[in-house]
């Protein structure tokens, strides 16, 4: 199966603020990034596409032309709670240090943790696992970090340094227990 893990565009939020799961609509960039993504999907004809139903993620697979996207919470971005929309320079020291320390397993108040997130996401991962041709998910860096690390069989605390940019294409072979990762940049 090849799966192809799309982030979303650049959102229109302010530089240094926490989102996850805020609702947030794409910024002024979306045409020219949505031209950039269709160039990296060049050949590319998804059996299923799927998408995160969030604003951001929605507007995004709508707008590929594949067709109607199946949304799944799954795909959703980790859940920062009270820290949603604030600035990271807000966030109480302590709270964020408590976090920071184990952000695996540990949950902003009212938020899920990496694992938590990791876990919605693999579930999803071996739902699709048997089907044939070509997917694509239209997700978020948190989600497409998780899938990683389930497929590649790495510790969730080293797939928080994958980077990802907005509107990246992220390419997973997977065939009989084995995975392979590509990244697609056109």
């Amino acid at each position: 199966m090849e799966l192809y893990l799309v982030r979303h565009t650049t959102p229109e939020v302010a530089k240094g603020v926490c989102y996850g799961r805020a609702e947030l609509d794409v910024c002024s960039s979306f045409e020219s990034e949505l031209g950039a993504v269709r160039r990296k999907l060049d050949g590319v004809i998804p059996a299923v596409l799927y998408a995160s139903p969030q604003l951001r993620c929605t507007k995004l697979a709508e707008a590929l032309g594949f067709g109607a996207p199946v949304y799944d919470p799954r795909l959703m971005e980790l859940h920062f709670g009270e820290w949603e929309l604030r600035s990271w320079d807000d966030i109480p020291r302590h709270e964020f240090d408590h976090w920071a320390d184990s952000y695996v397993e540990h949950a902003p108040p009212g938020g899920e943790s990496f694992s938590a997130l990791h876990s919605r996401a693999s579930d999803f991962l071996h739902e699709i696992k048997g089907a044939c041709g070509q997917i694509l998910a239209v997700t978020h860096a948190g989600v497409i970090r998780a899938l990683l690390a389930e497929a590649m069989n790495i510790p969730l605390t080293e797939a928080l340094h994958v980077h990802l940019d907005f509107g990246g294409v992220t390419q997973l072979l997977l065939d009989q227990g084995t995975a392979k990762v590509g990244y697609i940049n056109r």
